[in-house]
């Protein structure tokens, strides 16, 4: 796996690539500083998102959606568990077919 960009690399080719000339391509800005132009796009997007400029998952919010998810999966498991052990005390508890119950 390519060792990730830091943070200040990105953040300085995402304001060069917005604040481009007119005429000049995003692919252009990414062949100036080395990366592939779709990942440049993605830092564009990413960055939009984190300010608020487009609706997105900013990178906080995404950390903090994962947890949610795992919570949410988790609890989900266990309320299965628990369905399951009241059915089958449920069942547990009916009389039998050679109960001496009227």
């Amino acid at each position: 796996m390519p060792k990730p960009y830091p943070r200040e690399f990105r953040d300085d080719v995402v304001r060069v690539a917005r604040d481009r000339e007119p005429g000049v391509t995003v692919e252009q800005i990414a062949k100036d500083f080395g990366v592939h132009p779709m990942t440049l796009f993605k830092w564009l997007r990413q960055a939009d998102s984190d300010e608020g400029g487009k609706p997105g998952v900013s990178g906080s919010d995404s950390a903090e959606l994962r947890e949610a998810r795992k919570r949410i999966k988790l609890l989900e498991q266990e309320n299965e568990v628990l369905r399951r052990a009241a059915a089958y005390l449920s069942q547990a508890n009916l009389p039998g077919k050679g109960s001496t119950r009227s």
